[in-house]
């Protein structure tokens, strides 16, 4: 099993995407998908690539900008990417800073995930996302 690997610069693209195959598909607005951060900078590169092929599904999506790591987690609530968060820190073996943001519930529009992570972030581990300043929801 191995996650699909999106450049950076289709990241809006993508959580558009979700947002839509969502909203076609999901008729009772549960958790559809969560979007789930993780900061692997004190992880080497080809640890972090062993264990996006172990730990994810087919179905989950991975953007990255260097070690600053996203990834959405179809049909997938807090709880369920809380256990991929686990996962990923079992197999480094150390703590990650990380935040997780699902649609519907925390927004329904990328940008409004987007700020909900990065304030999040920016208050609990001092993060405020650099990589995200390119990003321009609209």
């Amino acid at each position: 099993m191995a996650g699909i690997h999106f450049g950076f610069d289709n990241f809006r693209q993508l959580l558009d995407l979700s947002i839509g195959l969502a909203q076609r598909l999901d008729e009772n607005r549960a958790e559809s998908f969560t979007l789930l951060y993780c900061d692997f900078s004190a992880v080497k590169e080809s640890v972090i690539e062993s264990s996006l092929e172990q730990i994810l599904r087919n179905s989950d999506a991975i953007v990255n900008n260097n070690a600053d790591y996203f990834f959405v987690l179809p049909y997938t609530d807090k709880y369920g990417a809380q256990i991929v968060k686990n996962m990923f820190e079992e197999f480094f073996a150390k703590n990650l800073n990380s935040f997780m943001v699902s649609y519907p519930v925390d927004g329904e529009k990328p940008e409004a995930l987007i700020s909900e992570l990065r304030d999040v972030l920016s208050a609990t581990y001092h993060n405020d996302l650099v990589c995200l300043n390119s990003f321009n929801p609209y």
